[in-house]
């Protein structure tokens, strides 16, 4: 068995998952940042403004599903609806894009181009924010008889106790970073514009549904945790979008676009 007896919180009480999400923002800015750089049809200010708009708007989405989903607890706790922690990834993806696409109305560059370009380094941060969870003990998975089941030693880890289990957030990271190298070789090969965001979307969505089948969590919907069913949703929508719309672009645009 593996054992993980680090302290979840870095210094000051400052958790090890807050500074990976702070550094997996980071990434994503100076992400996007190059790829102006490199000539993207973007201006620093469409990239910093888009920064500033869909940031608030991922945090407070990605808080209220949290809730929503842990409502029974919130319930009986509200006052940690706003000051306690906990967030779901699918809220900030769908609450930033959201909010990207709002903006991207009332200005002069295309959704779908964005969504691309920055659909990649997604990935990339979230799979920096899993390595957050992973040393914070965030999300464990069933139990494992398994050499590589993870066990929590520290006692003011949210998951000492319970035993060796699934490292499913190891498992995602590596997912994540696999999908993160597909996406860099599908980059400038689709049309429209958008497709490479819906397959980031429907891959991650596949993951998933399928990776907390591993994972302690509670059942949100007909017997189902609140991601998997999202995934579904997800799911439904992207994969015949990307059926219908999605087509390989011609060689000169794709050798133009990289």
């Amino acid at each position: 068995m593996i054992e993980i007896g680090i302290d979840p919180v870095a210094f000051l009480s400052v958790g090890w998952y807050n500074i990976m999400i702070a550094l997996a923002i980071l990434v994503g800015v100076l992400w996007m940042v190059v790829q102006v750089k490199r000539g993207a049809n973007l201006s620093y200010d469409t990239v910093f403004t888009a920064a500033v708009v869909g940031l608030p708007s991922a945090i407070v989405f990605s808080r209220l599903l949290h809730v929503i989903d842990k409502w029974e607890f919130y319930s009986q706790n509200t006052g940690l609806i706003i000051g306690g922690q906990g967030l779901a990834i699918y809220g900030a993806i769908l609450g930033g894009a959201l909010a990207i696409w709002i903006y991207s109305e009332f200005s002069r560059f295309q959704f779908g181009y964005f969504a691309d370009l920055i659909a990649p380094v997604l990935l990339l941060g979230q799979a920096i924010g899993r390595v957050g969870c992973t040393i914070a003990g965030y999300h464990p998975g069933i139990a494992t008889s398994l050499p590589w089941g993870v066990v929590y030693t520290h006692p003011d880890n949210p998951a000492f106790g319970i035993g060796a289990t699934h490292p499913v957030v190891v498992y995602e990271i590596i997912y994540l970073l696999i999908i993160f190298g597909v996406l860099l070789k599908l980059r400038g090969r689709l049309k429209p514009d958008g497709s490479l965001f819906l397959i980031y979307l429907s891959l991650y969505s596949l993951w998933r549904f399928g990776s907390h089948f591993l994972r302690l969590e509670d059942p949100f919907l007909f017997g189902l945790q609140q991601a998997q069913v999202i995934a579904i949703i997800v799911l439904a929508i992207t994969i015949p979008l990307l059926i219908r719309r999605t087509r390989w672009a011609k060689k000169e645009s794709a050798l133009t676009e990289e």
